[in-house]
């Protein structure tokens, strides 16, 4: 009856299965499958999501989901300022997205942590890329991998992510960690309260000096109506002030050395990109959680409600066995009841032509 749930048969497990993982039609094998019923004998399954994770075709996971996650798409509508950052291009954007892309796809093909997310100590780069970031030794437009130092390890230290949460002029400690709430912690902040200020160039100097992005933010929060939201959200921004709007690295803004120094709520000290990552790892289940619920969400294909909150933890308490490998939640997340069962829509209202009886 409408609203009840069902299992679904095989052919649908199949559609829903080969969506998930390749974003596209179930193969010959796997139709094959389920057409003769055996995709739900015990064990089939999971062969058969083994099989699909170990296909090429499994980089959707990078550039479907992931990107959907993380937003890449808003990096096209990112146009830093062409005076104040001449280097950058649309050329140069379209290699940063496929930076973090390719790395993402290296952690799906070679089964790593999800973890390394935020701690991995490599990326993918060409010239352009390595070139932006600082790195010797790259030349040509093959992407190739590459070693990290330090402060830019993990996505945190991805060009695509450090754009696409600035502005045109200038970083956006606001907008940064207004991201870092929403895709890695899943915690998003309240809408600002209408009439908000903007922030201002020189307000507060005598001599009309331009501030620093953090003065300028410490003067925005005077107000009272900004306080406690930005209490919360600016230090997690702040943590990555040295780097600029097109992600490279810096250690001046505005001629006044960057203090990349927060004071996360719990009370957590952060210096720099280094301490964020630190912080987040020490709340790596709010981390975890949401990256779940966007991964069910996305092999769903709708919103994740309260009554699968039980299957989301089922699936992050079976990774946290494996080493939350991503294979983990994929298998996780197939296995669950939210997965391999559908609601019974309610049929629609039957209309007739005006005249007609």
């Amino acid at each position: 009856k409408p609203g009840q749930p069902y299992r679904l048969g095989d052919l649908e497990l199949a559609s829903r299965l080969s969506y998930f993982v390749w974003g596209a039609a179930p193969d010959q094998p796997l139709q094959q499958l389920a057409a003769q019923h055996k995709l739900s004998l015990p064990g089939a399954l999971d062969k058969q999501v083994t099989r699909l994770l170990a296909d090429q075709r499994a980089a959707a996971l990078s550039t479907r989901f992931a990107s959907q996650w993380l937003r890449m798409q808003d990096l096209d509508d990112v146009s830093p300022d062409p005076i104040l950052y001449p280097y950058y291009d649309r050329s140069l954007g379209q290699a940063l997205q496929q930076e973090t892309e390719l790395f993402i796809a290296s952690l799906v093909r070679d089964d790593k942590s999800v973890l390394d997310l935020l701690t991995a100590d490599y990326t993918y780069a060409n010239e352009k890329v390595a070139q932006h970031y600082g790195i010797g030794g790259v030349s040509g437009t093959q992407f190739r991998r590459v070693a990290l130092p330090p402060e830019r390890r993990g996505i945190l230290g991805h060009g695509s992510v450090l754009t696409l949460t600035s502005i045109a002029d200038r970083t956006s400690p606001v907008q940064r960690g207004k991201w870092i709430m929403e895709v890695l912690l899943g915690s998003p902040p309240p809408a600002p309260p209408p009439n908000v200020p903007a922030l201002e160039e020189t307000k507060g100097t005598a001599d009309g000096k331009v501030l620093t992005v953090r003065e300028r933010m410490e003067t925005h929060r005077k107000n009272p109506a900004c306080m406690s939201c930005h209490k919360v959200i600016d230090p997690l921004g702040l943590a990555l002030e040295n780097f600029d709007a097109t992600g490279r690295h810096r250690i001046n803004d505005s001629g006044m050395s960057v203090d990349a120094v927060g004071v996360l709520y719990d009370g957590t000290t952060m210096e720099g990109a280094e301490g964020l990552r630190r912080a987040l790892l020490k709340h790596k289940d709010a981390f975890l959680l949401s990256f779940t619920e966007h991964m069910m969400t996305y092999a769903l294909g709708r919103r994740v409600e309260a009554s699968d909150m039980p299957a989301v933890r089922a699936v992050i308490r079976g990774a946290a066995k494996q080493d939350y490998r991503v294979s983990a939640f994929v298998r996780g997340i197939v296995a669950s009841a939210p997965f391999q069962k559908s609601i019974v829509k309610a049929a629609a209202p039957v209309t007739t032509d005006a005249g007609q009886r």
